[in-house]
């Protein structure tokens, strides 16, 4: 049986840097949360959470973001709230998270109240170089999902002059296997959008598939637009080996403790001018990393500058990038996909 991992309602970013911009996140996380058919008192609970999140971004670091996605799947409705900043950090987090510890002498129940109120947390920060915090509430989470093999995290915006993302992602994942397409659509806005997300259809109709037969299905439905950049990848945990196709500005690499392995893209245009699909093939270990993004995120990133960060959550990789490195000037797609401690 596959399990689908995209967000149907698009992400949503809400600065955080003056008291009223509380209200506004926990506004828009409540509105997602009404639109994902949460009751009353679940979408009190995510109002909570992100108050408490946008709060304590005000207090200790003066400016920050909450990122709101849709992690729904098939089989359970989620919300995943990430809060990020490039504040002081916390030197001891464990003692922060228990309440009434506090550094701007507050009542010290953020943290603590972030982890109590969500279904799942999970939290990196270094002394001087900012903080983050993942947080993930459910309807009906005694029926959650099992998401199988994989745990992935995304971010993907659009640039601050749109208000809809040129860029999509969408990954399907089967027993022991998974496939993911990311496409950047030419240019920005509504068009490059339609572009982006015929590339990511492919996967929804056709489920779990080659590399390969994944790019030419999507340059066949790309001809009518004005065509994008795509990368498609299938993870194979029995013959333990990715493998991958890309086409134009998607980078991708696999992290290990041996280091980056860097996959490498041939020019052109999916849906315009395609001359070559070359599949490449690299082991897939059990610490493995994948991580993927548009060229709306900077080359220069170094996980080694963010130590034990490649074992926290996948959503606070991809976040903790967003922040340091994205370009600022295009839109942006960071996906980072790892196996499951539990496959």
């Amino acid at each position: 049986m596959e399990s689908v991992l995209i967000e149907p309602i698009s992400q949503a970013i809400f600065p955080v840097s003056e008291s009223s911009h509380v209200a506004a996140a926990r506004r828009g996380a409540a509105d997602i949360a009404r639109k994902l058919q949460f009751d009353d008192m679940l979408t009190g609970r995510v109002s909570l959470v992100v108050t408490e999140a946008a709060t304590n971004i005000l207090k200790h670091a003066d400016h920050g973001s909450i990122l709101i996605r849709d992690v729904s799947t098939r089989d359970m409705t989620g919300i995943e709230i990430v809060a990020i900043d490039n504040g002081p950090g916390i030197a001891n987090l464990q003692a922060s998270l228990r309440d009434g510890v506090s550094t701007a002498q507050t009542q010290g129940s953020g943290l603590g109240a972030m982890r109590r109120l969500s279904h799942s947390f999970d939290a990196y920060t270094l002394p001087g170089k900012g903080s983050a915090f993942c947080m993930t509430i459910r309807n009906g989470v005694q029926n959650a999902a099992n998401l199988g093999a994989f745990l992935l995290g995304a971010v993907c915006l659009p640039i601050a002059s749109e208000t809809v993302c040129g860029d999509a992602w969408h990954m399907q994942a089967g027993v022991g296997a998974a496939s993911l397409m990311v496409a950047d659509g030419l240019g920005h806005g509504p068009d490059a959008r339609i572009a982006s997300q015929a590339a990511v259809d492919v996967l929804k109709r056709e489920g779990v598939m080659s590399p390969v037969r994944a790019m030419e299905l999507a340059h066949a439905a790309l001809r009518n637009t004005r065509g994008a950049a795509a990368a498609a990848m299938q993870i194979d945990l029995t013959q333990q080996n990715m493998r991958f196709v890309g086409v134009g500005n998607i980078a991708a690499s696999i992290q290990t403790a041996d280091g980056r392995r860097q996959m490498m893209s041939h020019n052109g245009i999916v849906g315009n001018n395609v001359r070559k699909l070359q599949e490449f093939s690299f082991p897939w270990e059990r610490e493995a990393l994948l991580i993927v993004h548009s060229d709306g995120l900077g080359s220069h990133w170094d996980l080694r500058t963010y130590p034990g960060l490649e074992y926290r959550h996948p959503s606070l990789i991809a976040a903790v990038l967003y922040r340091d490195h994205a370009r600022g000037r295009d839109d942006v797609t960071i996906i980072v996909v790892k196996n499951s401690p539990s496959a």
